[in-house]
Parts: C-alpha cells; sequence; structure tokens
C-alpha cells in the first residue's frame, strides 16, 4: 500500500484495482427488472407516520391499565421494528460493497426507509400512551404497568443480544443467505399486520397497520425476485445455513407473533403470563392483538408458506415441533446466530 505522501499517479497511468470489498468503483448495471418495478412502487407509496389521523385518537378515555398494556405491545413490537432501520442500512452497505446492481441497492434504501417510518411509529404510540417518550425511564402507574416494564426491559436486553451477533453476521454471510431471512421476517410481518388492521378499532392505527402491510408486502416481493434470481445456483453449504437459520428465525420472531421460547429468550418466569394479562387487557379496548390460538395458526400458515419457497430450490426445511411442522432436526441455536429482521 502507498504512503500518504506518495503519487502513485507519478509512477502509472492508471491506478491499482481498489482492495475489496469496498463501494468503489461504481456501476450501475441492471438485470432484475421486478426490482425496478418495486423501487418504483415504493416511491408512489412512501407515506409519513407524524401525518396519520392522530387528531381522532383520545387516549384519555382508556384507563391506566389499558395505555400501559396498548404500549407494551407497541414496545414488544420495536424489539422488531425498531431495529430494522440499522440493520437494513448494514445490508445497504453490504450491498454496496459487493456491487450489487442498481435496482438491489434501490431497493434496500427504500426499505431502510420503510422501516425508519415503522420505528416512528413505534415511537409515537408509546409516546401518546405513557405521556413519555420511552417505555425504561417511564414512572408506571398499575401494577401491571411495573410488571411490564421489567418485560421490557428483559426485552431490549435480548434485543442488544441480537445486534450484536446481526453485526458479526452480515460481513460473514453471503446476500443469499440474509435474503432468506429477510424473507421470514417480512413473511411474518405481513401476518402480524393484516391481523392487526382487521382487529383494531382506532382509525389511526388501521390505518398505519394498513400503511406497514403494504411496504411488508413490497419488501417480500425484494426478497422473492432476489432469491429467484440466485437460489437456483446455491451450493450445499449455504444451503445449510439457511436451513439453520430458518429454525433461528422461528424462535426469534415468536416472540412478536406468537409467545417467546424460554429456552431460547433470556427472560424471568412471570414474562409470559404478564405478556398474556396485558393483551387481554388490550383486546378488551379494542387493540386488535390476535389470541393465543390464532397466533399460533397464523404463524404457522406463514412458515409453511415459506417452506413452500424453499421446497422449490431443494433447501431442507428444519423441524418446528411448536406448530407441528417436521423436518431436519437443529439443536444449536443461539441468539447470536439470528440474522432474520422484522
Amino acid at each position: 500500500m502507498a504512503s500518504a505522501k506518495e503519487r502513485l499517479s507519478n509512477t502509472m497511468e492508471f491506478p491499482p484495482e481498489t482492495p475489496q470489498p469496498n463501494i468503489y468503483p461504481l456501476s450501475w448495471h441492471s438485470h432484475t427488472e421486478k426490482l425496478q418495478e418495486v423501487w418504483e412502487a415504493a416511491l408512489r407509496e412512501n407515506w409519513d407516520p407524524e401525518k396519520l389521523p392522530w387528531d381522532t385518537l383520545d387516549v384519555e378515555s382508556y384507563t391506566w391499565e389499558e395505555r400501559e398494556s396498548i404500549a407494551y405491545w407497541w414496545t414488544l413490537l420495536s424489539v422488531f421494528d425498531a431495529s430494522a432501520p440499522p440493520v437494513f442500512a448494514e445490508a445497504l452497505i453490504k450491498t454496496y460493497e459487493v456491487h450489487e446492481e442498481d435496482p438491489v441497492r434501490k431497493c434496500f434504501f427504500s426499505v431502510t426507509r420503510d422501516e425508519q417510518n415503522h420505528e416512528i411509529m413505534c415511537g409515537l404510540a408509546i409516546t401518546k400512551f405513557l405521556g413519555h417518550p420511552d417505555p425504561l425511564t417511564y414512572e408506571p402507574k398499575t401494577d401491571i404497568g411495573r410488571r411490564l416494564q421489567k418485560n421490557a426491559k428483559w426485552l431490549y436486553f435480548n434485543g442488544g443480544r441480537y445486534w450484536s451477533g446481526y453485526k458479526q453476521a452480515v460481513p460473514k454471510y453471503d446476500l443469499a443467505v440474509l435474503f432468506s431471512s429477510f424473507l421470514m421476517g417480512e413473511i411474518a410481518a405481513a401476518t402480524i399486520f393484516k391481523q392487526m388492521f382487521d382487529n383494531s378499532r382506532e382509525a389511526v392505527f388501521k390505518e398505519a397497520f394498513r400503511n406497514i402491510g403494504r411496504d411488508e408486502g413490497r419488501h417480500m416481493a425484494i426478497c422473492m425476485a432476489v432469491m429467484e434470481r440466485d437460489y437456483p445456483k446455491m451450493g450445499p453449504e449455504n444451503k445449510a445455513v439457511v436451513t439453520k437459520q430458518i429454525r433461528a428465525g422461528y424462535l426469534f420472531l415468536s416472540a412478536v407473533l406468537f409467545e417467546p421460547p424460554m429456552d431460547f429468550w433470556d427472560l424471568p418466569d412471570d414474562f409470559i403470563t404478564n405478556q398474556r394479562e396485558a393483551e387481554e387487557i388490550a383486546r378488551s379496548a379494542g387493540f386488535g392483538i390476535p389470541t393465543y390460538e390464532a397466533k399460533k395458526e397464523n404463524w404457522r400458515n406463514a412458515i409453511l408458506n415459506l417452506k413452500g419457497v424453499l421446497d422449490r430450490y431443494n433447501i431442507p426445511f428444519p423441524a418446528i415441533p411448536e406448530v407441528g411442522i417436521t423436518g431436519e432436526e437443529i439443536s444449536d441455536t443461539a441468539m447470536e446466530d439470528i440474522i432474520p429482521v422484522f
């Protein structure tokens, strides 16, 4: 490597190759038409969470137990949705460093922007219901509020473990592996936001869930287009990694889509009891959290949809006995192995 003072331009006609990975040299190749279509849809469908009909929401009409329970659901969602902007920003950088085609880079930029909207939505809802900008330093008003704050602290602790693992995973794995994990997150998201739209009564939340669900549908289309491009030539080593990641993704995403597996998540014994109580309070107040059985059935259907995608490429599917799906047994899964985002 030349020293800072050495001028290579004085010694050669053309510069040496730039060591890789690096965002340079730049190019704007475009091969996948579907991805350009998704990018154009993202430009048309952009929305602003702060311009939703918040004036129709009267938080004073809710009891403090209801306010704290609804805010808790948004806090739970924030562990997944509010982590997504930096997660996809890291992946966006990788698309440049591996010199992905132009529409892939543009689509990843759009996903990062979309997920920023979803994070803003979490923050707005939490702040309006609690009258405070974060759930950890808020002073709870009720017994359930105090117990839910403890839950929230443990959720964010586990989220920190996930982020540390993700930062190590991005440079280590091929984009093809990352896309399988992203797809699992998007299928899961499409499931939950359709349920929340159908079951919530507040106009501001219905509009938010409709917009978020539309965003997640585009994200799913991005994943599918890249998988159709890359998966037919995927080797057995990466296929094995995908199989493991799907199992890890189930364990991780179950916390928001179903219930957190206690042998995977590091949580206190009363965590699920507190969460179930809060969900019942929120449902009774007209906030559309699905019931235990509905969550289980919808999560199972989402996983079967994912299995249908991976079966096309002869990728072994892991056993997920929690929802009655047989497959390859995966036993060595840790939070630090997680790639999926929401």
